[in-house]
């Protein structure tokens, strides 16, 4: 059974540090700042087996040359080929899935283009690492890839069992949440997420992971064919909706300046 960490970075990253409940080695999901992944291993005693990347922007990546020089230059780091990043040695093409060196686990790749074009997320059971494409309560920004591309990688995680866990790299959730409320104000169970996630962040609790069920519920990019998220994109925007691909993107447009 996987043992997940959160380790606070810059503002508001996370970088997961990820392993089993017999192991004293450690992944770490997309670590932007070394320092922060050298003090919790080393205070935890553990090894530093191997580093997954979902894309290339530098608070994701901008740890991988210090913790390679730190604990050794063979250390796997898996990442999309399609990036040419920096440092990963285990390039993914079109694997559909991995196994993860010293861990013994298996990740399948899932293909997220959208937030950038060779983005990739990681499911290692049921437990998903899916860098800036689902946050809880949003998405990335489209720096990249067309609505089009982010819609279908949406579409594809929220076919993903309901209790899969969410753990995306940024706590972005109370922000996003303004935003929900905004595009579907009726909505009881965001209405109720509001209030739980306000509480976690006062105690300074993290409000992830979430889970595909919960922002299935909740998270208006994943509910854009939803009547009241329409009907106030056509106020919005002054223009009929005839489509849930309309309709998501101007949701993102939206939120961009939102």
């Amino acid at each position: 059974m996987l043992q997940i960490t959160p380790l606070p970075a810059f503002n508001d990253n996370y970088i997961w540090a990820l392993q089993t409940e017999q192991s004293t080695g450690v992944y770490v999901v997309d670590p932007g700042d070394a320092q922060v992944v050298i003090d919790y291993v080393t205070s935890k005693q553990l090894t530093l087996q191997g580093i997954l990347i979902t894309h290339h922007h530098h608070d994701h990546t901008g740890g991988i040359a210090a913790l390679c020089e730190h604990f050794g230059k063979d250390i796997p780091v898996y990442g999309p080929q399609a990036e040419n990043i920096q440092g990963i040695n285990r390039p993914i093409a079109t694997q559909a899935k991995i196994t993860l060196e010293g861990l013994g686990l298996e990740a399948k790749i899932i293909q997220v283009p959208g937030h950038t074009l060779g983005h990739i997320a990681y499911l290692i059971d049921n437990v998903l690492f899916c860098g800036d494409t689902l946050f809880s309560g949003g998405c990335g920004r489209l720096f990249e890839g067309t609505a089009e591309q982010m819609y279908q990688s949406l579409s594809q995680l929220s076919e993903l069992p309901e209790q899969t866990k969410v753990y995306c790299t940024h706590e972005y959730t109370l922000a996003n949440l303004r935003f929900a409320c905004a595009a579907e104000p009726s909505n009881q169970k965001l209405q109720q997420y509001v209030q739980q996630a306000n509480q976690l962040r006062a105690q300074n609790i993290p409000t992830l992971p979430s889970s595909i069920g919960l922002e299935k519920a909740i998270n208006p990019f994943l509910r854009a064919d939803c009547a009241e998220i329409q009907q106030i994109l056509a106020v919005q925007f002054q223009q009929p909706i005839t489509n849930t691909l309309q309709s998501f993107a101007l949701l993102r447009q939206w939120k961009d300046n939102f």
